[in-house]
């Protein structure tokens, strides 16, 4: 179960960034790293984030996933959003990245 199923503040996992994925008023998800969460996402409805969420301000929390630094969070941040709505609600209703992330891991990189 996910953090914000449990209505935990904060995922359980001691590590200083998180990706987070947000359900916006229009249907979109939006995809941002942070290392409070809960803080970002109080920003985010009150209008303060990112451009988007300012026009299409997040309604949910649908996915928190812990890495242990900024430079993880930031290529997995990247990766996740080059992906199609369709992967990014598959991984969104998973609840955890894990075995998205091994399975990317394992594919050779082809982006050099």
């Amino acid at each position: 179960m996910s953090s914000t199923e449990t209505g935990s503040t904060a995922p359980a996992a001691a590590s200083s960034w998180y990706l987070y994925m947000l359900e916006c008023r229009d249907g979109a998800l939006y995809t941002g790293i942070s290392t409070d969460v809960m803080r970002r996402y109080a920003a985010h409805c009150a209008g303060k984030g990112a451009r988007y969420t300012r026009l299409n301000p997040p309604q949910r929390i649908v996915l928190i996933h812990p890495f242990a630094d900024k430079s993880q969070a930031l290529k997995a941040e990247h990766a996740v959003k080059r992906l199609s709505a369709a992967a990014k609600r598959q991984l969104a209703a998973k609840g955890d990245l894990g075995d998205w992330l091994a399975a990317r891991a394992a594919q050779p990189d082809t982006t050099q």
